[in-house]
């Protein structure tokens, strides 16, 4: 009987140890500094809104925030997809290699994307940052349906590993000719599988990463 007690006993403090094991590991997970996207499209003056909406131009002020921002270089690197498969792959800027730019010095980080066709079979972006600004083109469809989405608002980002800040995308189109934009964005996180889900000819995605 006595063994018997004992070796339940001892049951038990495994269990508790395990428990509480498990909530340090948790603890710690938790106490990882995440770092937020958080961006609101267009502008808080409604001619303005109108004016772009009606020129298809899209417009994003982003923030990042967080203390694992702070003495952190970052990049943006863009994804051409075409036909499904990543065909082109471009910096657009990296911190590291830019003393000018440098690292951040807070804990957050402001942006200001804008965005539209600049030709009948050409893109045009730029990201401002509040020191600095960059623009690139990139080639496109004819199309006039190109719709950029703050993907990154969506999910956790995490200081060193890659993330898609935004993509910039076509909608999917049904049989009955019905164009959905949401459908793609809201799919899930294997966004360089878009064009072959839904049969997109052409997307780009704009990847960053903050990092020591």
């Amino acid at each position: 009987m006595k063994k018997d007690a004992l070796k339940i006993t001892a049951i038990r403090l495994a269990r508790l140890y395990l428990f509480f094991s498990c909530l340090a590991v948790a603890a710690q997970e938790n106490a990882v500094p995440a770092i937020q996207m958080k961006s609101d499209i267009y502008s808080e003056n409604k001619i303005l809104t109108d004016i772009m909406r009606f020129e298809d131009i899209d417009y994003y002020t982003t923030k990042f925030t967080g203390a694992a921002l702070k003495n952190k270089e970052y990049y943006i690197v863009a994804k051409e997809i075409w036909n499904g498969k990543i065909k082109k792959t471009d910096t657009v800027f990296n911190s590291s290699t830019n003393s000018y730019i440098g690292k951040i010095e807070k804990d957050s980080l402001n942006l200001r994307v804008i965005a539209g066709k600049s030709s009948d079979k050409a893109l045009k972006i730029k990201f401002m940052f509040d020191r600095f600004e960059v623009q690139k083109e990139y080639k496109s469809t004819r199309s006039e349906d190109y719709s950029l989405r703050d993907f990154g608002s969506h999910f956790p980002i995490v200081s060193g590993k890659p993330f898609y800040a935004f993509a910039y995308i076509l909608p999917y189109e049904d049989k009955q000719g019905n164009k959905f934009w949401c459908a793609v964005e809201s799919s899930g996180k294997d966004i360089e599988s878009w064009g072959k889900e839904f049969g997109i000819k052409h997307y780009i995605l704009f990847e960053m990463r903050f990092s020591e």
